[in-house]
């Protein structure tokens, strides 16, 4: 392994916390992307039922 422990794996030379940081903002933003457009589907979803409902009233 490259790193002698787990402690030196976070530290990366002084660097961890940027490179840390940087894999959190990156996971962060990749489960925005993956969740976003599920969240407005359902909400469409929801909007459309809502207006079908209207309709037949």
């Amino acid at each position: 392994m490259y790193f002698d422990s787990v402690s030196a794996l976070l530290q990366m030379d002084g660097h961890g916390s940027y490179v840390w940081s940087a894999y959190g903002i990156t996971a962060l933003t990749l489960i925005a992307l993956l969740v976003a457009p599920l969240q407005r589907k359902k909400r469409q979803l929801r909007e459309l039922r809502a207006h079908y409902r209207r309709e037949q009233a």
